[in-house]
């Protein structure tokens, strides 16, 4: 059952702190629940406005944590304030530590060739002790090929694994998930985005500062403006309309 879910603009989210999410997962793994984790951000919010399919995604997750200063501030505009912004990236380090001292088991889908493993390796060698059921970095177009989907499912199935990290970024992510999550049967799934670039060193993350203070949007633009540029200076622009829009419509 989700936790302190509330209507948020045009989706839900679980209003919770991250020690509260993680108290969660553990006893989602206890009891074998199968589950999917998003930290929704402005871009995804954005989305959902204009993508039917991602939406039912999102209100069908196990658990929706907010993910963004912004979107923490429309909210306290609004009346409610969310207790804590749960950023992917934060998370995933928070739970390996956990797995490394109780003994759940990690699989790191997606990334380029590669990329896994060496993120792997990393984990290993910052949280020792921890089981790494499995990496596997699935080829360009996976998901329209009914066979590799077959394999990917069986791989993650055979690893009987507690957590599944998935990094293939958005919507890709999530409709894998979605799709499949019954038929692997790993307990909690995670949408983790660049997380696994992240730990594996190929990709940096903004200065703690500036996530503190709602900017990592800035420092990625910088980093990647060709990429970035209509990400954030054109589609996400729209989350100012969004957040009147549904403040009226309360």
């Amino acid at each position: 059952m989700p936790l302190n879910r509330i209507r948020f603009m045009n989706t839900y989210v679980d209003n919770v702190t991250e020690a509260e999410a993680i108290a969660h997962i553990e006893e989602c793994i206890r009891l074998r629940k199968i589950g999917h984790v998003i930290t929704p951000n402005v871009d995804q919010i954005v989305r959902i406005e204009r993508d039917a399919y991602f939406k039912k995604i999102c209100d069908n997750a196990e658990l929706l944590l907010v993910d963004g200063h912004p979107l923490l501030w429309i909210a306290k505009w609004y009346g409610t304030a969310i207790k804590e912004k749960i950023c992917g990236s934060d998370l995933v380090p928070h739970l390996c530590l956990l797995a490394s001292q109780k003994g759940y088991k990690i699989f790191l889908l997606g990334a380029a060739e590669g990329v896994a493993v060496a993120a792997a390796s990393k984990l290993e060698k910052d949280y020792p002790g921890i089981m790494i059921a499995g990496t596997y970095s699935p080829p360009y177009g996976f998901e329209k090929d009914e066979k590799e989907l077959q394999k990917i499912n069986t791989i993650l199935k055979q690893s009987n694994a507690d957590l599944l990290f998935v990094g293939m970024g958005v919507p890709k992510q999530d409709i894998f998930i979605y799709e499949n999550m019954n038929k692997y049967q790993i307990p909690m799934s995670f949408s983790v985005g660049a997380t696994i670039d992240f730990i594996a060193g190929v990709q940096k993350r903004a200065p703690r500062w500036m996530t503190n203070h709602g900017l990592e949007w800035l420092y990625r633009l910088f980093s990647n403006p060709r990429r970035m540029f209509r990400r954030y200076v054109v589609n996400d622009m729209l989350i100012f309309k969004l957040a009147w829009n549904y403040r009226n419509s309360k």
